[in-house]
């Protein structure tokens, strides 16, 4: 709901601060006030074209905020919203600010985030719907009328869209079925090629770092081998150190009585002679390990050299050739079994289909059974708009198959004829200006329950039509503003009458600058607003008097 607008030098409207509330809202004022400045101004905000001839003569900038009720959490308002980048906080108000250079440009603010122009025009739909003469969306746009009329007709579309959601399934794995086999076909020499030589390779994960450590423990083995036997020859060579010890030992043992400091220095030695064998294995140990094999190394340079060509050759890490080769053994097997496979998909197809054909089979029956009930409502409001005359029919075509969604097959359309034996079309392309408020009036009152903005405006939808047509009009009016907020731009008395509140759009003139004001009307300045309309420029008693009837059976 429109709570709040702010414009400042927009056209004539130098500063300009309105609250609305819930229920009718009318707005008048004579001819040439500046009605159209506050809906350009509302337009502006709500994402229409920045044009720089909006700000005010002698101004730097146009601004207009608008101000709207918290989003439903969790709805496509918030949704867009939260895509977009743009928090808005649980039970804040939506505020929309759009600024207009004189010398062009523009900018456009949610909540004091910047928002673009495409942004604000996608939101608007669901915040204000605005109808008049010149409208070119809402009611009068064939894309919004299937669900307008499922809305009308309680249409449960969910079984249909679940149906649609598998058969696109079924239909891309088909699709993709198809692409591998063809390209498949296309490769088969190369991937017999290549799944025999891999599997000839038959590379396994890991095997690349294992082959590699193994070559350079061999190849640090070529360069000590040398060392190790040097070493080796002193520790047990004829005149090795571990012999030496061992010969020194044998003597001690036979004279280590005779002195302390002699069995001492035995079992230093006994001391050394263990710490030198175990040196000893230590070094036959290694000596193993790293032993040298120039026919081993030679084989596994060949190996890793292979496998890294053949992972060059596949662009692929050599770790990954084993998968790689699961891989191109599974493509052929595929292949081998294509036909087979596809028929299965093609089943799986059919059967989709069938199931979304039904589905869309009895979601236009009840497309069809709606639309002679919106058709019928919509009739019985053609005759109080002074619209007796005309024809409304609601289309349930077959769509085109491109055309086909999750909401089923139909392609549906409101159409009009306004004259006895006249053919029917579109709406916007058959209505005047005046029937075609009326009409979609009459819309919006058969559709009421369906719902759709938050806050409806119509722009003089009472224009070319008085006495019992007006009265009509406003008691459709008053009835739609039970259930939205409702902003009306009149020259009608009748439906001025029946507004919740009323605001005077005038225009001043001090000598020098022209300005556009709106003031919110008391209970006396309305009677006089009303009676002015109905008598003219001079307001009489009687004028006075039925704008007390009109207000008193409003």
């Amino acid at each position: 709901m429109l709570t709040a607008l702010s414009i400042r030098d927009v056209v004539l409207i130098e500063a300009l601060d309105l609250d609305f509330g819930q229920g009718l809202g009318v707005l008048t004022g004579e001819t040439g006030a500046g009605k159209s400045i506050l809906l350009d101004a509302l337009g502006l905000a709500l994402g229409g074209r920045g044009d720089s001839g909006l700000v005010r003569h002698g101004a730097g900038q146009a601004i207009v905020t608008a101000s709207f009720a918290a989003p439903a959490p969790g709805g496509r308002l918030a949704t867009i919203l939260d895509d977009a980048g743009i928090a808005v906080e649980e039970g804040e108000p939506l505020v929309i600010r759009r600024q207009v250079k004189a010398d062009g440009g523009s900018r456009g603010f949610v909540n004091n985030q910047p928002a673009s122009a495409a942004l604000l025009r996608e939101i608007a739909p669901m915040l204000v719907e605005i109808h008049g003469q010149h409208d070119d969306r809402g009611l009068l746009n064939p894309r919004g009328h299937r669900m307008m009329l499922d809305g009308f007709g309680r249409v449960d579309t969910g079984a249909t869209a679940a149906a649609w959601t598998t058969l696109r399934e079924a239909e891309a794995r088909l699709a993709e079925a198809r692409e591998e086999i063809e390209t498949a076909a296309r490769d088969r020499e190369w991937l017999d090629h290549a799944v025999a030589e891999l599997t000839r390779l038959a590379p396994e994960p890991g095997e690349e770092e294992t082959l590699a450590d193994r070559r350079r423990t061999m190849q640090r083995s070529e360069k000590i081998a040398g060392e190790l036997d040097a070493a080796e020859t002193c520790l047990q060579g004829s005149d090795g150190a571990l012999a030496g010890l061992r010969q020194a030992a044998r003597v001690l043992e036979r004279i280590g009585e005779d002195h302390p400091a002699l069995a001492e220095a035995l079992a230093a030695i006994d001391r050394a002679v263990i710490e030198a064998s175990l040196a000893e294995d230590r070094l036959v140990e290694a000596q193993r390990e790293l032993a040298y094999d120039p026919r081993a190394l030679e084989e596994d340079e060949a190996r890793l050299f292979e496998l890294r060509g053949m992972a060059r050759k596949h662009r692929v890490q050599p770790d990954d050739l084993a998968a790689l080769t699961e891989e191109l053994r599974g493509r052929l097997e595929r292949l081998d079994a294509g036909e087979e496979g596809i028929a299965r998909l093609e089943a799986a197809v059919a059967r989709a289909r069938t199931t979304y054909d039904q589905a869309a089979a009895l979601v236009s029956q009840a497309r069809q059974a709606a639309a002679i009930r919106l058709d019928q409502a919509v009739k019985g409001e053609l005759t109080p708009l002074k619209l007796d005359a005309a024809r409304f029919r609601t289309v349930v075509a077959a769509a085109e198959p491109s055309q086909w969604s999750a909401a089923g097959k139909d392609r549906v359309e409101f159409e009009i004829s306004t004259n006895p034996g006249a053919p029917f079309a579109p709406l916007m392309k058959i209505a005047s200006g005046g029937e075609l408020s009326r009409f979609i009036l009459a819309l919006k009152v058969a559709l009421a329950e369906e719902g759709g903005a938050a806050t409806m405006i119509f722009d003089e939808i009472d224009r070319g039509v008085g006495g019992a047509v007006a009265s009509a009009i406003g008691d459709r009016l008053h009835r739609l503003a039970t259930r939205t907020q409702l902003l009306v731009v009149t020259h009608s008395p009748q439906v001025a009458a029946r507004g919740a509140a009323h605001l005077l759009i005038a225009k001043s003139h001090d000598g020098t600058v022209t300005r556009t004001g709106v003031r919110p009307l008391s209970h006396a300045e309305r009677r006089e607003e009303i009676a002015r309309m109905l008598s003219g420029a001079t307001i009489t008693d009687e004028a006075r008097a039925q704008a007390d009837r009109l207000i008193e059976t409003a």
